[in-house]
């Protein structure tokens, strides 16, 4: 069966194709089959947007597994924000540099100890004839004073790592991979699929 990435997020694309691998006879992105939608994000959870990105896109694509994620940052100091809103966080059309700059604003006075974060990440698979699948995949840890690291994208050169004393874009691919939150809740899945 074929399976179809409900994102235009190239480097979510990446990342999902690098952890599932051979698991379906063929990945693609909603570009490369052909689907032009853009499902508006108005859920007040992960798991809402992730369901509803995934069920609309199937609609378009009844005959294909379709496999959708959302994800994002919540820091305790700021109630759980941005959440839901970590790739608008500094508004609609901005990248993840304003997003980071946002961020590193509203924390500019919170202190180390109380800098505590976790990402975390929704993915839901739709198969034709089947129930849907939901997992949430969580990766703790703390948001620095400054931005560490080349790799990854979005929040990434703010979260440290404690255990392994690294933000998440000091890590190599293969090593994110296997602790993001992203690949947590894709082994998660994994697990649920027959």
């Amino acid at each position: 069966m074929r399976l179809i990435i409900a994102s235009n997020n190239k480097n979510k694309i990446r990342e999902i194709k690098e952890i599932l691998g051979d698991k379906f006879e063929e990945i693609v992105s909603m570009r490369e089959a052909g689907i032009e939608l853009d499902v508006k994000e108005d859920a007040d959870s992960f798991i809402g947007n992730a369901r509803k990105k995934a069920e609309e896109t199937a609609k378009l694509c009844p005959q294909d597994a379709v496999l959708a994620d959302d994800s994002g940052l919540c820091v305790d100091a700021l109630n759980g924000a941005p959440g839901v809103y970590s790739a608008r966080f500094a508004g609609e059309g901005h990248d993840d540099a304003a997003n980071r700059a946002k961020l590193f604003a509203e924390l500019r006075d919170v202190p180390a100890e109380r800098r505590t974060a976790h990402f975390a990440c929704a993915m839901v698979l739709v198969r034709p004839g089947e129930p849907n699948i939901e997992v949430v995949g969580r990766v703790d840890g703390r948001i620095l004073f400054e931005e560490r690291g080349e790799n990854g994208f979005g929040y990434d050169p703010h979260f440290w790592i404690p255990e392994l004393n690294k933000t998440a874009a000091e890590l190599a691919p293969e090593m994110k991979n296997s602790l993001s939150h992203r690949g947590k809740a894709l082994r998660a899945l994994m697990e649920k699929l027959p």
